[in-house]
C-alpha cells in the first residue's frame, strides 16, 4: 500500500520501477552513485522522448510565470541596485501589466517593494492594489528577503518573514500562499516548516545537487510533500516543486535543451546587450515563423512535462534584475502572446498555454490531482512524501558550495550579536510598554522612537539573511554596507535596552527622565566600528556604591558568571538585599603600564528579569593564581601550546582525551579553484601549531550527526553548523555549541573539524568576480559539552536525534548572555529595585523565540498588541540532568500563559499562524497552551 507504480524516464525507462510513497533523503544519498555522465543536450540529465498522442485525452496546460530576481545586495549595494534597476522594474510593471489583462508577474522581496512603495504616489498604489486584486500580480513568499537557508538561524528566518508579512498586511492586505526560492544555495526543511506554519500551502526550490535532480526527474518525484524528519503525522507537510534543470534563467527553464530555450528569451534578440552563448539568437515572432517557433517550443514543453506526474507544466520566465526597461516587457510579453495565441488556436496541438502566477500553477496542479485547492488534506496521496534536506549543493562536477558556510566569518558572528540583542530589546520593550500601562500615567519613555529603532533593526537583520549577505558572497564594499547596517542597529537596540531597563528598575517611576545624550545606564562594552571587535568599558568604582543592573534575556532563571572591568582591584559586590556576593579579580592590561581589574561574580537572574548589584571600594576579593592545569570547569590545558588536552566529567570524575589542532587547507592545483562559494581543497590538510593565513587557504579547528560518505569528495561532506554539532557513541556524547554559523565536517570517526576562516586570491566563476581577502580578527565563540548517557539509546536509527536539555540550556547561555549595565556616574544614585515579570521560569524545553510589539495600523508606533512566539525544543532524555544546576523543569509541553506572564496584564490570547497572517479557530482554552516537541507557535496578545 505504500508504493506506487511508475514508468520512469531515465535510461532504461521501459522497465516498471516501484518507489515508496515516503522517502528519506539519507536513503536517496545511499542509493545514488554520484557519477556524472554526459546526458546529451541536458548535460546533467538524460534524453527525454514522448509519443505525439500522449496529450490527446488531456491537453498539456502550460503556465509561463514571469519573474525578476532582485538580490538585495550582491555586486552592488541594496540602495544602488534599487536606484539603478529595481525601481524601474516596479514602475514599468504597473504600466505594462495594465496594458493587457492576460499579463502576469510575481514578486518576492519586500525589502525592495516597501522602499518603492514609500516613494510612489497614492494613484500608483491604487493601481498596484488593482493588479493584485485581479490576480495579475502575486507576492510570492513575502519575506523581507529570499533568505539563505544554510547559515541563517531559525529565529532570524522567522523575523524576516514576520517583517515582510506584517508589512503586506498593513499596506496591501495580502496573504502570500506560495514560497519562491530560486537562488539560495541548497535548501533546508526548516524553511519549509516555517512557510507551512505561516500558512503557505506551496513552495518552489531550485538549487539542488544535479545528481539528486536527475534522480528525482527519472522517478517523477520532482513534486512532493515535504515533511519534517521529526513529524509523526502529516501536520508539517507542504507541497513542494523542485525545478529540474541547471538554473532559473530562461535557457534552463523552458525544457531540457538550453540552446533552444535561449532562443525564447526575447531580451536576447539581435542588437541587444546580451546574446545566447549557443550562438543561435532568438527571432521575433511573425506570421511567417510562428508555426515553426511554436512547435519547437512546444517540443521543449512536452519533454519537460515528461519529468512530472501531471499534465500541468510550470515554465518560469525571468532572470536577475529582468524587466528593467519597457522594451523588454514588450519583447517578452508580445512575442510569447503570439506563441500562446497560435498554440491555443490549434486544437490538434492539445495544449493550453498562458501567462500565470506561481499560485495559478499550483492551483491547477492541485485540481489535476484531485487535491484540496490550498490545504494539505489530500485523501489518497497523489504525490510522494519526502523528509530530509538538500545540502550540500553542487551545480556541476565536484563543485560543492561548502565554502560559503564560513566565508566572511566576522559578519556571520556580527549577525548573531544583533540577533541576540534585538530579541533582548524586543522582549524588554514589550514588557516596558505593558508596565507603563499598569502605572497609567504620562511619562517620558520614548516608545515611538524606540519602536522606530526596533523596526530599523528588524529590517537590517532581515536584509542580512539574504542569500548573498550572511553567506559572505558579496563584493567587498557591499559587505561593508551590510556590516555598517548591522553595527548601527546593534548600537540602536542597546539604546532600547538601556532606556527600557531604566524604566523597569526605577522604584519611583515619576523620576524617570529620558536623556538620549546622557543615558541613565551604560552598557559594559562598546564596538568602535563595523569591522572591529567590541571592547570592555572600565567602570570607575569609589567608596560611594556604583549600581550595576544585570538583564537576563532568557525565559529561565539562571545563575551565570558576570564579568565587568573596574578601576580598582579592591572592590566588593553586594546584591539588592545588601548581602556580599563572592567575587574574584584578575588583572587586565590596558597598555604596557596600566592595568584594570577584571571582576567576576555569579549573578542570580530571574527569567526575563533585571537584577541590581552594588559595586563599592572595599576589601579585596579573592585573586586566583593560574597554578592549576585543570580549570574549574573540568578542562585540562597544555602548558606548552595553550590548547585543550583533556576533559573531566563532573558527575563521576572520569577523564576523556580531547585533542585540539589547527590545520590549513590550500586550494586545488586544478583550473577551477576555491572562492567565496566553492570549497575545492588540495586533498591533505596541513597541521600547524602557529597559524598564519596565506591567500587561498582556509583554517579549521579539529576536535579530536550527519552521514559522511566516502564516495563523495572531501568538500561534499562539509555541512552548515548553525547551532551545534555532536559526536556520540552508545555511552556518551561530545557536543560543540556555537554562537555563529560555520562549515563543519566529521571526516574520521571521533574527529570533528570546523572551518574558522578562509582567504582566497581568486574568484570561483559564480558571478562575484573577486576573491576573499578582507579577513578580520574574529571572536568566534563556542562551548564544549561532554555528557555520559544514563539510559540506553533507542536501537532504531531514526533519521534525526535531539540535544539534551543541558545542551539546549548551554546553547542559550552562549547565544543569549546576561547583559550588564552600570548606572551612569553623573546620575544621583536613585532607588532601584529588581524587576521580575514572570511568576516562574518557563519549562526547560520551552523557548520564548520573541515577544514582539506589533505596529499600529493607524500610526507609526506600537499598538496594544504583541506577538508571542514559542518553540518547544525536542530533547533526548537519555542524558542525566543531575548536578547540572538547571533551574527549570519540563511539563510535557503544557504552559499556562496568564499565570506566567504576571506583569503583562493580558486581555486576550489568540492562536495565529507564525507570521500573524491567519487566525486559528480553537476550542481549547487559549490560556493553557500545549505544544508538541519541535513545534513553533505564535499567539496574538491583546494587552489591556
Amino acid at each position: 500500500p505504500n508504493q506506487t507504480r511508475c514508468k520512469p524516464n531515465g535510461p532504461g525507462g521501459n522497465k516498471i520501477m516501484f518507489f515508496p510513497h515516503f522517502f528519506q533523503m539519507l536513503d536517496v544519498y545511499d542509493l545514488l552513485s554520484f557519477d556524472n555522465p554526459d546526458g546529451g543536450v541536458w548535460k546533467q540529465g538524460f534524453d527525454i522522448s514522448y509519443q505525439d498522442n500522449e496529450w490527446d485525452n488531456e491537453p498539456l496546460q502550460v503556465f509561463v510565470v514571469p519573474h525578476s530576481h532582485n538580490d538585495p545586495g550582491w555586486l552592488k549595494t541594496f540602495d544602488d541596485y534599487y536606484r539603478d534597476q529595481t525601481q524601474h522594474i516596479l514602475n514599468n510593471m504597473v504600466v505594462k501589466l495594465h496594458e493587457d489583462s492576460r499579463r502576469k508577474m510575481i514578486w518576492s522581496e519586500i525589502s525592495y517593494f516597501s522602499k518603492w512603495w514609500d516613494n510612489i504616489d497614492e494613484q500608483k498604489r491604487d493601481a498596484v492594489r488593482r493588479l493584485i486584486e485581479s490576480g495579475q500580480l502575486e507576492v510570492a513568499t513575502g519575506g523581507w528577503v529570499m533568505p539563505d537557508e544554510a547559515s541563517t538561524h531559525y529565529s532570524a528566518l522567522i523575523d524576516q518573514l514576520v517583517e515582510g508579512h506584517q508589512w503586506l498586511e498593513r499596506n496591501l492586505g495580502v496573504k502570500p500562499k506560495t514560497g519562491w526560492a530560486v537562488d539560495p544555495f541548497g535548501h533546508t526543511p526548516t524553511q519549509a516548516y516555517l512557510l507551512r506554519q505561516a500558512g503557505l500551502s506551496n513552495m518552489l526550490i531550485q538549487r539542488v545537487h544535479y545528481t539528486v535532480k536527475k534522480h528525482f526527474a527519472s522517478q517523477k518525484t520532482l513534486e512532493f510533500f515535504w515533511r519534517q524528519n521529526w513529524d509523526q503525522d502529516s501536520s508539517s507537510d507542504i507541497l513542494c516543486h523542485m525545478m529540474p534543470f541547471y538554473s532559473y534563467d530562461v535557457p534552463h527553464t523552458c525544457g531540457p535543451d538550453p540552446k533552444i530555450c535561449c532562443q525564447y528569451d526575447f531580451k536576447r534578440l539581435p542588437g541587444g546587450r546580451i546574446s545566447c552563448p549557443w550562438r543561435i539568437p532568438p527571432q521575433a515572432i511573425t506570421d511567417n515563423n510562428v508555426q515553426e517557433r511554436a512547435q519547437t517550443l512546444l517540443d521543449q514543453y512536452r519533454k519537460k512535462s515528461k519529468l512530472f506526474r501531471t499534465n500541468v507544466l510550470l515554465v518560469p520566465l525571468g532572470d536577475d534584475f529582468r524587466y528593467t526597461e519597457a522594451v523588454e516587457w514588450d519583447q517578452q510579453f508580445d512575442n510569447y502572446q503570439k506563441l500562446f495565441d497560435y498554440m491555443n488556436s490549434h486544437p490538434e496541438l492539445h495544449v493550453q498555454a498562458q501567462f500565470g502566477t506561481i499560485s495559478d500553477y499550483f492551483e491547477a496542479l492541485r485540481k489535476s490531482t484531485g487535491m484540496d485547492p490550498v490545504g494539505i488534506n489530500v485523501g489518497q496521496l497523489a504525490l510522494p512524501v519526502l523528509s530530509g534536506d538538500f545540502f550540500t549543493y553542487a551545480d556541476r562536477d565536484d563543485h560543492y558550495w561548502s565554502g560559503y558556510f564560513t566565508s566572511r566569518p566576522f559578519y556571520k558572528r556580527l549577525d548573531r550579536v544583533l540577533e541576540s540583542h534585538l530579541r533582548a530589546a524586543e522582549v524588554l520593550y514589550s514588557l516596558t510598554l505593558a508596565n507603563i500601562q499598569k502605572y497609567g500615567q504620562p511619562n517620558d519613555y520614548p516608545s515611538v522612537d524606540n519602536y522606530k529603532l526596533l523596526t530599523e533593526a528588524r529590517r537590517n537583520l532581515g536584509l542580512f539573511q539574504h542569500h548573498d549577505a550572511i553567506t559572505g558572497t558579496g563584493k567587498d564594499w557591499v559587505v561593508v554596507d551590510y556590516g555598517t547596517r548591522l553595527f548601527h542597529s546593534i548600537l540602536n537596540v542597546k539604546r532600547v535596552i538601556v532606556s527600557s531597563a531604566h524604566w523597569l528598575v526605577l522604584k519611583d517611576k515619576q523620576t524617570y527622565f529620558h536623556d538620549p545624550s546622557n543615558p541613565f545606564l551604560q552598557m559594559d562594552d562598546v564596538q568602535p566600528s563595523q569591522d572591529a571587535l567590541p571592547r570592555k568599558i572600565i567602570f570607575e568604582v569609589h567608596e560611594k556604591p556604583r549600581l550595576l543592573v544585570v538583564y537576563n534575556p532568557t525565559e529561565q532563571a539562571r545563575m551565570s558568571m558576570v564579568t565587568v572591568y573596574v578601576t580598582t582591584p579592591k572592590v566588593r559586590v553586594l546584591n539588592a538585599l545588601g548581602h556580599v556576593v563572592r567575587a574574584q579579580v584578575s588583572a587586565v592590561w590596558n597598555d604596557a603600564s596600566h592595568a584594570a581589574a577584571d571582576l567576576s561574580f555569579v549573578a542570580q537572574a530571574a527569567p526575563l528579569g533585571l537584577s541590581v548589584y552594588q559595586l563599592m571600594e572595599g576589601m579585596e576579593p579573592r585573586t586566583e593564581a593560574a597554578k592549576y592545569m585543570f580549570l574549574q570547569d573540568g578542562r585540562q590545558i597544555s602548558v606548552t601550546t595553550g590548547l585543550l588536552e583533556k576533559m573531566r566529567l563532573k558527575e563521576d570524575d572520569s577523564e576523556d582525551l580531547v585533542k585540539v589542532e589547527f590545520v590549513l587547507y590550500g586550494t586545488t592545483s586544478n583550473k577551477d579553484k576555491s572562492g567565496a562559494y566553492l570549497f575545492l581543497p588540495d586533498k591533505e590538510a596541513t597541521i600547524y601549531s602557529d597559524v598564519f593565513l596565506k591567500p587561498s587557504q582556509q583554517i579549521c579547528c579539529f576536535f579530536g550527526g550527519w552521514k559522511t560518505m566516502a564516495k563523495l569528495p572531501l568538500q561534499a561532506n562539509f555541512y552548515p553548523m548553525t547551532s551545534m554539532v555532536y559526536l556520540q557513541d552508545s555511552s556518551g556524547r561530545l557536543s560543540l555549541l556555537t554562537a555563529q554559523s560555520l562549515g563543519a565536517a566529521s571526516l574520521k570517526s571521533g574527529q570533528l573539524e570546523v572551518i574558522m576562516d578562509r582567504r582566497l586570491n581568486q574568484d570561483d566563476n559564480r558571478g562575484l568576480g573577486q576573491g576573499v581577502l578582507d579577513n578580520k580578527i574574529t571572536a568566534n565563540s563556542f562551548r564544549l559539552l561532554l555528557e555520559k548517557r544514563s539510559s540506553a539509546q533507542n536501537e532504531e536509527t531514526a533519521p534525526y536525534s535531539y540535544p539534551s536539555i543541558l545542551s539546549h540550556m548551554s546553547y542559550m547561555y552562549l547565544n543569549h548572555p546576561l547583559i550588564s549595565m552600570a548606572v551612569n556616574q553623573r546620575s544621583d544614585n536613585p532607588s532601584l529595585t529588581p524587576y521580575s515579570p514572570l511568576s516562574a521560569s518557563f519549562p526547560c524545553d520551552m523557548h520564548l523565540v520573541n515577544l514582539r510589539a506589533i505596529q499600529s495600523k493607524v500610526w507609526g508606533g506600537p499598538s496594544e498588541q504583541a506577538a508571542l512566539i514559542l518553540h518547544r525544543k525536542g530533547f533526548d532524555c537519555g542524558f542525566s540532568n543531575r548536578n547540572t544546576g538547571l533551574l527549570c523543569t519540563t511539563t510535557r509541553g503544557k504552559i499556562h500563559l496568564e499565570k506566567l506572564l504576571t506583569d503583562l496584564k493580558v486581555k486576550s490570547i489568540t492562536p495565529v499562524s507564525l507570521s500573524l497572517m491567519h487566525t486559528h479557530n480553537s476550542d481549547a482554552d487559549p490560556q493553557e497552551i500545549s505544544l508538541k516537541p519541535m513545534e513553533i507557535r505564535t499567539y496574538r496578545l491583546q494587552l489591556s
